[in-house]
């Protein structure tokens, strides 16, 4: 194989995935072009909350965990990385976050002592004084201190930001791939058909969320990727209103610094249908009033809807296809590709480049689990 140094890459897919593939890859290869179907990072990474842990860690597998203790690990870090180079605050927000009346307590609490991470049982007097705000009603909760939330949208400005500084890199927006090129003769993958005409790459990497299974479809691949459609809504509050993140009852509040509070979110399978509906408003607007009755009076300045990219188990698909050399994939993140970016991007780029992982590559091998 031709030196990876002077190699070029296509990307396919510019959200928080596909843009730190890409900022972990530059410094290594001869250049990169970035394609995304719309604007970069205006997908899932735009709609999701944020919070930087599964909703409930407990409930998934060692694969899962793994990328996820990695991530919330180096999160801090990489917000002040983006924000030194662009200019642009990710705003890396470590709140902490409660789970409330949980079914499944002891087996949370189990998982946080075998594994050894700070989630433990609290005072339900505790809570209510940390967290004045709350609902009445509640019996029970756990509480993980060191639990950040990053505000998505600001870490892809951030992304694009850092790329657009780096003379290797290109991102072409609204440029849609449609297929793959392959080798005469071969299965080899050479590069990508578009809308706008073919281009020609030493390796592909297609990290292209939810629309990810329909891509490899054209190729005779069947890859369980398939949209998951999500809607949330936004408050406007005091900047001190809600000081933690809060869940209950599947529903979770997330604070942003500045006092706008996330509230969310649904689980829908309507295809690649992003519209709001009033259902999901209603019932997330009655969600976010039980769980923090003053948002009953507060302002809802905004709600919307993303898709992600529902895999079996919640489980990305991170690696080298087997029997289309040059094909990459690193997709299929689920409700948790923000909590998952940073640990499967550098996962990717030591497997491209050839580097000892940094954590086990097995569980995510498209290799074995598409065999």
């Amino acid at each position: 194989m031709e030196s990876k140094q002077q190699q070029h890459l296509i990307i396919i897919g510019a959200g928080a995935i596909g843009l730190l593939t890409a900022l972990n890859l530059a410094p290594h290869v001869a250049s990169i072009t970035i394609l995304d179907r719309n604007e970069a990072g205006r997908e899932s990474s735009w709609a999701g909350g944020g919070i930087v842990s599964p909703l409930y860690p407990w409930r998934y597998s060692a694969a899962v965990t793994a990328l996820a203790h990695w991530s919330q690990d180096f999160y801090p870090q990489l917000g002040d990385e983006l924000f030194t180079r662009t200019g642009i605050d990710p705003e890396v927000h470590i709140t902490g976050l409660y789970w409330l009346d949980l079914e499944d307590e002891p087996e949370a609490l189990a998982w946080a002592q075998r594994l050894q991470r700070p989630l433990k049982a609290v005072s339900m007097d505790s809570v209510y004084h940390q967290v004045p705000v709350l609902g009445a009603g509640y019996e029970r909760a756990v509480y993980m201190a060191d639990v950040a939330n990053v505000r998505n949208p600001r870490l892809v400005k951030s992304l694009k930001a850092a790329l657009q500084t780096l003379p290797n890199v290109e991102i072409r927006e609204h440029c849609a791939v449609t297929g793959f090129l392959r080798e005469q003769g071969g299965d080899r993958i050479v590069g990508v058909q578009t809308e706008q005409g073919d281009l020609l790459a030493d390796q592909v990497v297609l990290t292209a969320g939810a629309w990810s299974g329909d891509l490899l479809k054209t190729l005779g691949i069947d890859l369980p990727v398939e949209p998951v459609k999500g809607q949330m809504i936004l408050f406007k509050c005091a900047d001190d209103f809600l000081p933690s993140m809060v869940l209950a009852k599947g529903r979770y509040a997330i604070p942003r610094r500045d006092g706008h509070i996330l509230v969310g979110s649904t689980l829908e399978h309507e295809g690649f249908d992003k519209t709001p509906t009033v259902p999901a408003l209603e019932s997330l607007k009655a969600s976010a009033i039980e769980l923090l009755p003053a948002l009953r009076d507060a302002e809802v300045v905004g709600h919307w809807a993303g898709l992600r990219p529902g895999s079996p188990d919640g489980i990305p698909f991170i690696g080298p296809v087997a029997g289309h050399e040059g094909l990459w994939l690193n997709c299929g993140h689920y409700r948790n590709g923000l909590v998952l970016a940073p640990a499967s991007c550098q996962l990717f780029a030591d497997l491209l480049l050839g580097r000892e992982p940094i954590i086990d590559p097995a569980p995510y091998a498209p290799a074995v689990r598409l065999g």
